[in-house]
């Protein structure tokens, strides 16, 4: 299998696919990952690190053409292959393509997925490697890009169109083993765990359940997770701090405390909740199924968001199987049990289920690699 990854700068991208080759090696089914950047910069031995964006447009076309000849050649030798590029790129304030599309058709992909992770996150990360010049706002337009210009990519490839794929990198292993679970199980189902999140923060009890919760599918599923990026409490946090007239709110991002203005985090709100409706839908429709966790808050009441009905309700509109998992003392209304393909008084009982219907392979990595 031959995946194409891309995503923005700060992901750090290398380093978490080293993850993933670990993840291989363990499974005994070694992946091979080309890193265009890298390979670039050791083409052009001239350049100084972070100024290859400084060479003539014509330059940089030629290096990465070179690079990626270079991979042609030896990707052959591998059954599994990542490479690991960006889809566009910024030159001169100018937005160009990091791609060339007769060495795409030489390559024949056969998944796309461009990594995502949360601003703050990617924000600490160039603030680490000494770039500066950067607004939170630009942080989120160029993930849209990354996200665009490859799902374009892969509807356009040669034949049929290829499979794309969002993936938030997080901050569990989990993350790096779906990765290496669509590169190299195929047949392994994709699931979109959905659950309350903003209206919970202060429950503790519920958030350790949906901890589990979400540990649970991971360990047996290829899982596109909401929880794994997602601004909406930095958004939250920013909005209330400024109510009470502070310009900064600390944070902790990428093993890193950063001083975030919460002007600047509130100005680009809109674009923060717009991305989460789209993008957590987008998950929806490129797993194969639904599993909502739906806990019992204080008083008994159904941890029901709007957020997670709207799931469920998409991912039903979509032909997608809808599972519940309905903790509450009282029953769930006919919204849900009316678009669910099945409800489930717990975690266990649904993966007892998953594990009769054939939802579940007979291994899971876990029991493959030993991992944790």
């Amino acid at each position: 299998m031959r995946m194409m990854i891309t995503g923005q700068v700060g992901l750090d991208r290398p380093a978490y696919l080293q993850q993933v080759q670990e993840i291989a090696r363990l499974a005994g089914e070694p992946v091979r990952v080309f890193n265009v950047g890298d390979m670039m910069y050791r083409e052009a031995p001239d350049v100084r690190p972070g100024h290859i964006l400084d060479l003539p447009l014509s330059r940089l076309t030629s290096l990465r053409r070179a690079v990626f000849r270079d991979i042609l050649n030896e990707a052959e030798r591998y059954p599994h292959v990542i490479v690991n590029t960006h889809a566009t790129f910024r030159w001169r304030n100018g937005l160009f393509s990091a791609f060339d599309f007769d060495q795409l058709a030489q390559f024949k992909a056969d998944i796309y997925v461009t990594l995502l992770d949360n601003v703050e996150a990617v924000h600490a990360r160039l603030l680490r490697d000494g770039a500066e010049s950067h607004t939170l706002k630009d942080l989120l337009v160029w993930r849209e890009e990354e996200i665009l210009a490859t799902e374009i990519i892969s509807k356009v490839s040669p034949g049929k169109p290829t499979p794309f794929f969002v993936l938030a990198r997080g901050r569990e292993q989990s993350t790096a083993q779906s990765l290496f679970r669509l590169l190299t199980r195929p047949t392994m189902r994709k699931v979109y765990p959905s659950f309350p999140m903003s209206h919970v923060v202060d429950m503790p009890e519920v958030l350790e359940e949906i901890r589990r919760f979400r540990r649970t599918l991971a360990e047996y599923f290829i899982t596109f997770d909401p929880g794994d990026v997602d601004e909406k409490q930095l958004y939250d946090r920013a909005v209330a701090a400024l109510g009470e007239n502070q310009q900064t709110i600390n944070i902790e991002a990428d093993g890193r405390t950063l001083s975030l203005r919460t002007a600047e985090i509130v100005s680009v709100g809109a674009d923060i909740n717009g991305q989460i409706y789209a993008r957590d839908f987008m998950m929806v429709r490129q797993s194969d199924m639904i599993v909502s966790l739906i806990p019992e808050l204080p008083g008994g009441r159904p941890g029901l968001s709007s957020g997670v009905e709207r799931e469920l309700q998409h991912a039903f509109d979509h032909g997608r199987d809808v599972y519940v998992i309905w903790k509450p003392q009282s029953g769930p209304s006919p919204f849900v049990t009316q678009t669910a393909t099945r409800v489930f008084a717990s975690v266990d009982e649904a993966i007892e289920y998953f594990k009769s219907a054939g939802l579940i392979v007979p291994h899971s990595l876990f029991e493959t690699t030993g991992a944790t």
